[in-house]
């Protein structure tokens, strides 16, 4: 793009796109904390079921029930690779918005005149 070409409503849609991108990628970075930390709380819960010798209770909805180990330890791995597959599918997100901020940047440097 030649910077003498460009129309000021057009940089300004690159501006808006750049931010835009720019909190994209934030809130993805920020559910990956997320779901890191409940990955943590996932395994955490996974060993104090295996440790677990008698009744097991499991959390659902705000209300405790009885479950039997093998039920509680199976939902905790199901819900573990559920959090493992939303963190593979935000890592290639984040990825892809790295990649779409760079061009907006370099886009922006372009226009500003800047190397």
């Amino acid at each position: 793009m030649e910077n003498n070409n460009q129309k000021p409503e057009d940089i300004e849609r690159i501006l808006r796109d750049y931010q835009n991108v720019q909190q994209q990628l934030r809130t993805a970075m920020l559910q990956t904390e997320q779901l890191n930390a409940r990955k943590i709380e996932l395994s955490t819960a996974a060993d104090e079921v295996k440790k677990a010798t008698g009744k097991v209770y499991f959390t659902i909805g705000g209300i405790t029930v009885e479950t039997t180990k093998d039920k509680a330890a199976a939902d905790i791995s199901e819900k573990t690779e559920t959090v493992d597959i939303r963190l593979h599918s935000l890592e290639k997100q984040i990825n892809e918005l790295k990649l779409k901020e760079k061009q907006l940047r370099d886009e922006i440097n372009k226009l500003s005149g800047a190397k």
